[in-house]
């Protein structure tokens, strides 16, 4: 049987697996952390040990990669990675199959797990899906007439760089109030900290709702808080969690809305760590989507069935699409 492999070089998390063509099952599957000071050689390093515990010895025919950042699709070469260093120009493609010695074919996360969403999950029987990734960035990536849209240069979806707030504060990319800027993990948590550290603890006898459920789930030490704290501590009633929360679920709902209005897709597919958020993250950003766009323009909003595994089915499609 046909052997594929696939790749996912996450900003924080690299995952892989081998799976037979044509199946839905994993054969192997193993995700491991990126190091706080990983560079893109540790993560290639961390990557082999990963694969050879995998494959043990067996040659895949078709390598398929998810990458967390910009991508020349057409040569496979990494431009760079917002959140690892010493990605730039890197020809990921060429090395995979100089080192495996099969065809590969390497792609951006957004790209990969949109066509992944729409060949094995919640996409299935539609054939326009915008799909979107919301954790440690902002991402997006198109299926129209039920083909992968990458744009001129393969820079088409990059919703996380839509300008919602052209006064909010300044994102990484240079420009302020982007949707990332406002709805990433890393992000949120930094807006959470930045106010406690502004924000005494208050006396026992004083004490609010704002910023004491926060406080007590790191014990007060404010560099404990990611995102996932914060949504802890929204759905536990802490008032500063569900006030960064909600902007972030505004923030997309807006951009979710223009997109709506400029492109018509059938379907938004989301996924990512910050979609975990809970019920009242995802009613805001349906209400808020739902009035940004025009009345006529009918669109769903629904969670990636994939889930973190997104990119890596997509990676299956590509190495499968390889084949033939």
């Amino acid at each position: 049987m046909t052997l594929i492999l696939a790749l996912d070089f996450g900003g924080t998390k690299l995952a892989a697996a081998t799976v037979h063509a044509g199946s839905k099952q994993w054969l192997g599957y193993e995700r491991r952390l990126s190091p706080a000071n990983a560079n893109a050689d540790t993560d290639l390093e961390i990557m082999r040990s990963v694969i050879n515990s995998l494959l043990k010895g067996a040659k895949p025919e078709a390598i398929g990669v998810s990458f967390g950042g910009p991508v020349d699709a057409t040569t496979g070469k990494v431009r760079l990675s917002h959140h690892v260093l010493g990605w730039e120009n890197v020809p990921l493609r060429d090395l995979l199959e100089e080192e495996f010695g099969v065809p590969a074919y390497v792609d951006n996360d957004a790209n990969v797990a949109a066509l992944g969403e729409y060949r094995f999950g919640a996409g299935q029987g539609y054939d326009s899906l915008f799909y979107m990734t919301v954790s440690t960035g902002v991402g997006g990536g198109w299926i129209l007439n039920g083909k992968p849209w990458r744009g001129a240069e393969g820079m088409a979806g990059e919703i996380g760089h839509m300008v919602v707030d052209p006064a909010g504060s300044v994102c990484l990319c240079g420009k302020r109030g982007c949707v990332e800027r406002l709805a990433s993990g890393p992000y949120i948590a930094q807006d959470v900290r930045e106010v406690l550290r502004n924000e005494p603890p208050r006396r026992k006898e004083r004490q609010g709702r704002r910023g004491e459920v926060l406080r007590g789930l790191v014990g007060d030490n404010l560099e404990l808080i990611t995102g996932q704290i914060v949504s802890e501590a929204a759905i536990a009633g802490d008032n500063l969690a569900q006030e960064i929360l909600y902007r972030a679920s505004w923030a997309l709902g807006v951009g979710i809305g223009n997109v709506a209005n400029l492109i018509n897709p059938q379907l938004f597919v989301l996924g990512g760590g910050v979609m975990k958020a809970g019920e009242d993250f995802w009613q805001v950003l349906r209400r808020v989507a739902r009035e940004t766009a025009l009345p006529e323009v009918n669109f769903e909003i629904v969670s990636a069935a994939l889930g973190d595994d997104a990119p890596l089915w997509g990676a299956v499609a590509l190495a499968e699409d390889i084949l033939g």
